[in-house]
């Protein structure tokens, strides 16, 4: 009786592992897809690598978060460095100005009010588009943009633009707390840092960078 109880006991082991090994996703599946098909989301195809302009404001355009880094008094200067939330317009129209809600409770807004110095980097490793290139490998995107983090006149329409642009991409903003006070800031943006292929970061005047026509003849163009 025990032996019969034990037989069944490792039938139904055996039966679990089968079926745990059916429904879960092998490690290959993973590794093939190492995005979590967020490729087959983006608004846009990816720009040629020789159009520095138009693959910087691709980058800004379809990505949603980077890491934003401001100069800390309470660290005595040092570069402080946090992961934040963006959106430089509404989706599919991006304007290549990046937009942010933040809330003085944290120290990047704090550290904008009293120094504006401050850049934002960003990766087309989180697109998906890189395959399994690592994140470092000079044909992965990277643009950091450097400025002043300025915040917003919050009655102006340029808060009300900004609010829609940060609303349509991070809905969950909407229904952040309203004791935590938090406002629209925006970089201005004075040099522009970009790697998409070797050979080193592309000179990239900000000028051209904000020439919308740069961006839609090259999304046109890979119709």
């Amino acid at each position: 009786m025990v032996n019969q109880k034990e037989t069944t006991r490792g039938v139904c082991y055996l039966l679990c592992f089968i079926l745990l090994h059916h429904l879960t996703p092998s490690s290959s599946s993973f590794s093939s897809h190492p995005d979590g098909g967020r490729a087959s989301l983006l608004r846009s195809p990816k720009p040629d690598p020789s159009n520095a302009a138009a693959t910087a404001r691709w980058l800004a355009a379809e990505n949603d978060w980077g890491v934003l880094s401001t100069i800390s008094r309470e660290l005595g200067g040092a570069p402080f460095g946090n992961v934040v939330s963006f959106s430089d317009g509404l989706p599919g129209n991006g304007h290549g100005i990046p937009y942010f809600y933040l809330t003085t409770l944290d120290p990047t807004a704090r550290n904008a009010l009293k120094d504006a110095r401050s850049s934002l980097t960003i990766s087309e490793f989180p697109l998906g588009t890189c395959g399994q290139r690592d994140p470092e490998n000079p044909t992965c995107s990277k643009l950091t943009l450097t400025g002043k983090l300025k915040l917003i006149d919050s009655l102006s329409k340029e808060a009300e633009f900004a609010k829609q642009a940060l609303f349509s991409k991070h809905s969950e903003m909407k229904s952040w707390p309203a004791d935590h006070n938090f406002q629209i800031f925006t970089l201005e943006i004075e040099d522009i840092f970009l790697i998409d292929w070797f050979g080193g970061p592309k000179p990239l005047p900000v000028a051209d960078y904000l020439n919308k026509k740069v961006y839609q003849r090259s999304a046109v163009s890979k119709l």
